[in-house]
């Protein structure tokens, strides 16, 4: 299919085209949702434990004598019973990560690269450079372009003074072709990819 292009100062660049195979999909909500869970775990650090009963400083001495007492029988101070002893069952330092296919997760770009294009939100622009990095200049032709939260992709690698005016706009991320993914295309309200990212995507997702 043909999209239009449009340079950074909101002038017409003349169209590209767009693989219907990448681009033209039927969103899948089942899909989407499967390759956000897996980007999310895979990120969560899974840092969270506590000290068990083992762990606890406190003397192994039986506390008391196993019988006569008319109490329940204990055998150290460091029992989850006990207030400071070892916690039961509590969380242990672990990974959340679990697999998916590679095929599985490029099948969760192209839906989600098909999302933005069906919803309006896809923006296709000659390329993101800029010379002198000011991010005064970039801000204006944001604004003027409208975009509030937006991802802008570019190809193999990003431009620097493009990147370093970008860095201090809210809302707006920056990412190379290879820094794709399905959880930040679908968190930003516009996605921007530059011709260089279209043929960068298409190379890997073909």
């Amino acid at each position: 299919m043909k999209t239009d292009v449009i340079k950074l100062d909101a002038g017409k660049a003349g169209s590209i085209d767009l693989n219907d195979a990448i681009f033209g999909l039927e969103p899948r909500a089942d899909i989407l949702h499967r390759v956000v869970r897996y980007q999310l775990a895979k990120r969560q650090a899974g840092t969270h434990s506590v000290k068990t009963r083992s762990d606890s400083t406190y003397s192994t001495k039986k506390i008391y004598r196993q019988k006569g007492t008319g109490g329940a029988r204990h055998g150290a101070r460091s029992a989850p019973i006990f207030r400071g002893g070892g916690v039961y069952k509590g969380p242990v330092v672990r990974s959340h990560a679990h697999d998916l296919t590679k095929k599985f997760r490029a099948l969760g770009l192209k839906h989600a690269l098909s999302s933005k294009l069906g919803a309006g939100e896809l923006v296709i622009i000659d390329s993101a450079e800029l010379e002198n990095g000011k991010t005064k200049e970039l801000a204006a032709a944001i604004k003027k372009l409208g975009w509030t939260k937006a991802l802008v992709i570019d190809g193999a690698a990003v431009n620097e003074g493009f990147a370093r005016a970008a860095r201090n706009i809210d809302g707006i991320d920056v990412l190379p072709s290879m820094g794709a993914n399905v959880y930040d295309i679908l968190k930003s309200n516009t996605l921007v990819l530059t011709k260089a990212a279209v043929e960068a995507l298409e190379a890997r997702l073909s």
